[in-house]
């Protein structure tokens, strides 16, 4: 199986889950996304996540192998200063 392209994650996300916002980077193998979405309103990052990984569906078991993300609401994405939604360092990223 071929792996998944920074495209593909973004895609497989978007169609499972409204976002308002989705950047996705990484390398085939390890992914940082930032996903902004009315749907984690109220919702526990632990929940956040759940969604994410809900939206991804079996592609997450057999060709995400590696995803961090940060999940926010739109009103906390427009309140978050530009430097706190960068993706952290490749050596930052750890397997989920």
């Amino acid at each position: 199986m071929t792996e998944p392209t920074v495209e593909d994650v973004r895609r497989y996300i978007a169609a499972g889950l409204p976002c308002t916002a989705l950047q996705v980077e990484g390398d085939g193998r390890h992914f940082f996304a930032t996903i902004v979405s009315p749907e984690f309103e109220g919702l526990t990052r632990v929940r956040r996540h759940q969604r994410v990984y809900a939206a991804l569906g079996d592609r997450m078991r057999e060709q995400v192998h590696a995803l961090s993300m940060q999940t926010l609401t739109p009103a906390e994405y427009a309140a978050a200063s530009p430097g706190a939604v960068q993706p952290p360092s490749a050596a930052g990223l750890h397997d989920h």
